[in-house]
């Protein structure tokens, strides 16, 4: 009897052990549970703090200018839309109100800064829209503001002051004259955007009444802002990724040696030279200044695809741009196998690559920059209608395109270019000059082969004051129109 009524004891505090166990394992189950919730909240939680972070710092300034935001239309019957004005104080875009109330935007220099001030009618776009949150923000006197906000007057706004330079924006235009295409002027030390003209052009303060016939003009575009949003086959300018490509595969330029004839065949493709002309034995140097097809086209037979694709995205081809104003990415795709003739039409800027003038005047920024690409900025600073600066924009570096001796290695054949090459008609000023210019081939409408003018270029080599790229539709070669309208603005700058 006491066997069994030990066996039973026994049992029973297995039976509550196995119960005790069974319990704290529901309970650690229970409060894995309430862990794994309690992490998911917390997860949660942080992710929204984040995003709330990312917002302010990076997408607010976007919100806060989108046409779309109901705020803005909230802040116009508050506040008079703010002045947009040149780095050299003219006002490039004012609000006029009559006295009704009635509020007019004016653009005092009309068809010429069109697109990169842009407009507020029918949408927004250039300088208006990117500067849309505080050119409708007001930090007028605290006071004063008060009483308007009693009286239901409305404040003004502040104003914006840009990069751009109004004798070098006129110098642009009136050089582009009634050519089509673009033209771009950077300071490479800092990445201010000091002229950009695109024509054909319009009128800003006729827009709404022009609408329709604007946005329906297929044949000249001319809402289009060819500096940014332009696509062109580069042409010759396009030599300078090729000899980027061959000085980073060689580790020298010396080395280099070719005999031009006047063509290359190879596959039954003949490309020439311009005009079939045979510049005999070159070394890099002369191969450059004189843009010998030939040359470079047996080059990049050498070279290869990939090696020049390479190097082209190394360059920002196919990439993402650090530009405000809305743009087009620049295109090479020389990795699919279209076989020999399409890498040599490929090497001299034929083919199917595609590059904007925005684009190329950043690249020769970086060459004329020791290799570093300053970020392209629009907006100097912000400032309040009596003056007092709100916000200003600090030069910031974008990335390093290439090396300190690669840059200066590429500025050399530049300033060969000017010295004895094709862009001798910028020698002998004042000033010195370095540069690259372009003859692009294309098809027009009517199914005529034509040629996109190029040049690219940057003033007072050695210590650069004026990066430019210049294009002119159509024009001829890269001598004919691009180099002196190039010449104009350098002499606009340095001559007044």
């Amino acid at each position: 009897m006491r066997n069994l009524n030990g066996k039973k004891k026994k049992y029973e505090k297995q039976r509550r052990k196995e119960e005790e166990l069974q319990r704290k394992k529901a309970k650690r189950r229970k409060n894995r549970e309430y862990t794994i919730v309690s992490y998911f909240f917390v997860l949660i939680f942080v992710s929204l703090v984040a995003y709330m972070g990312y917002f302010n710092i990076w997408e607010r300034d976007d919100i806060l200018s989108s046409p779309y935001n109901s705020r803005q239309n909230q802040a116009q019957d508050r506040i008079v839309r703010g002045s947009i004005l040149s780095a050299d104080g003219q006002t490039l875009a004012y609000t006029q109100t009559d006295s009704e109330g009635n509020e007019t935007r004016i653009y005092p220099y009309g068809n010429m800064f069109a697109h990169v001030v842009g407009y507020v009618s029918n949408g927004k776009n250039g300088v208006e829209a990117l500067a849309n949150s505080s050119l409708m923000s007001t930090h007028h006197d605290y006071v004063d503001r008060i009483k308007n906000e009693i009286v239901n007057l409305k404040n003004p706004g502040d104003n914006v002051v840009t990069t751009l330079n109004t004798r070098l924006q006129e110098a642009a235009y009136n050089a582009l004259g009634g050519y089509k295409g673009a033209v771009v002027v950077l300071d490479p030390q800092t990445g201010a955007v000091l002229a950009s003209v695109s024509k054909p052009d319009f009128d800003p303060n006729t827009i709404e009444a022009n609408w329709n016939a604007l946005a329906n003009d297929s044949a000249n575009s001319s809402l289009l802002n060819r500096a940014t949003q332009g696509a062109y086959p580069p042409g010759s300018i396009f030599k300078v990724v090729m000899s980027l490509a061959y000085l980073r595969e060689h580790g020298t330029l010396a080395d280099f040696s070719y005999d031009c004839t006047g063509s290359i065949t190879q596959e039954g493709h003949t490309i020439p030279c311009f005009d079939g002309e045979v510049h005999g034995q070159v070394d890099f140097t002369t191969a450059f200044a004189q843009s010998c097809n030939t040359a470079f086209v047996q080059m990049g037979l050498d070279l290869g695809a990939e090696t020049i694709q390479k190097t082209a995205e190394e360059l920002l081809f196919n990439k993402e741009l650090p530009i405000s104003l809305d743009y087009r990415k620049s295109t090479i795709d020389l990795k699919k196998s279209e076989g020999i003739p399409f890498l040599m039409q490929s090497s001299i800027g034929q083919g199917t690559t595609l590059v904007s003038p925005m684009h190329m005047a950043m690249i020769t920024s970086a060459i004329a920059n020791e290799g570093k690409l300053m970020k392209p900025y629009y907006i100097d600073h912000v400032e309040n209608d009596g003056g007092d600066v709100i916000k200003t924009t600090d030069p910031s570096p974008y990335k390093e395109l290439m090396s300190e001796s690669e840059a200066q290695t590429l500025k050399s054949l530049m300033e060969e270019v000017v010295n004895s090459g094709t862009g001798t008609q910028l020698a002998g000023e004042s000033y010195s000059a370095a540069g690259k210019t372009g003859s692009a081939e294309y098809e027009d409408g009517d199914g005529a082969i034509r040629t996109h003018s190029w040049f690219i270029g940057f003033s007072n080599v050695e210590d650069p004051d004026l990066a430019v790229a210049v294009i002119a539709e159509g024009a001829g070669t890269g001598s004919r129109a691009a180099v002196p309208i190039a010449h104009e603005i350098f002499d606009a700058y340095y001559y007044g």
